[in-house]
């Protein structure tokens, strides 16, 4: 309890960084996901290739690669981004990947006569998918989605090995300070905890609000 009560402004600290950089990642991670799930299932060629390229690469690289190489590797190209900017930007691409495939799976369940009775209305492929499919898509794959947000919750903790100070971080600094590891850690794993089970409650009840009825 005295590890706690003597940091407590540090764990409040970190637990906010930690929060806007999950909450920041996520909504970056929605952008890029929609777009390269639109990609993957478009007629034009090219843009399937770009979206599977994406997907494969980034899902096969270790996160911790991709921190690395973005942050260390990019300031030799003279791609400068503060240290937060950068966590955000990785986090959002690398889970981005992840969206993109579960918005696609989602999409895959919509029926194709949909669509079909779009293009007879003369709709392109971008307004059938923006007006009748991903609409539709979105609603189905909320709890997926609502996994990789607790996902990202935790995958967040690797942001601390590029000098961004979130919950992780500070417990590390406690450890150092204190030399008591077990506690500094353990509080940080409940404000994980604070952050992660308030999230899964709130994905359950909004997939219970936009359920599909069939």
């Amino acid at each position: 309890m005295r590890v706690l009560v003597d940091n407590l402004g540090a764990y409040v600290g970190g637990l906010g960084t930690t929060a806007a950089l999950t909450v920041l990642s996520f909504a970056l991670a929605m952008a890029v996901g929609v777009v390269i799930a639109g990609f993957r299932v478009s007629p034009v060629v090219p843009l399937r290739f770009v979206g599977a390229l994406y997907v494969e690469t980034i899902r096969n690289t270790p996160l911790l690669v991709l921190l690395f190489l973005f942050v260390f590797g990019l300031t030799k190209l003279g791609v400068l981004y503060g240290y937060f900017t950068s966590a955000v930007l990785v986090l959002g691409g690398y889970t981005g990947a992840l969206v993109a495939e579960t918005v696609r799976s989602g999409i895959n369940t919509v029926e194709p006569g949909q669509a079909e009775a779009g293009r007879a209305l003369g709709l392109t492929f971008p307004e059938v998918l923006l007006r009748l499919v991903l609409p539709q898509a979105l609603r189905r794959v909320v709890a997926p989605l609502g996994g990789l947000f607790v996902a990202l919750i935790k995958n967040s903790a690797l942001a601390s090995f590029v000098s961004v100070v979130d919950l992780n971080s500070v417990a590390e600094a406690v450890t150092n300070r204190t030399g008591r590891p077990l506690q500094a850690f353990g509080i940080a794993g409940v404000a994980y905890v604070l952050l992660a089970v308030p999230s899964g409650l709130g994905v359950g009840w909004l997939e219970r609000r936009l359920a599909v009825t069939r």
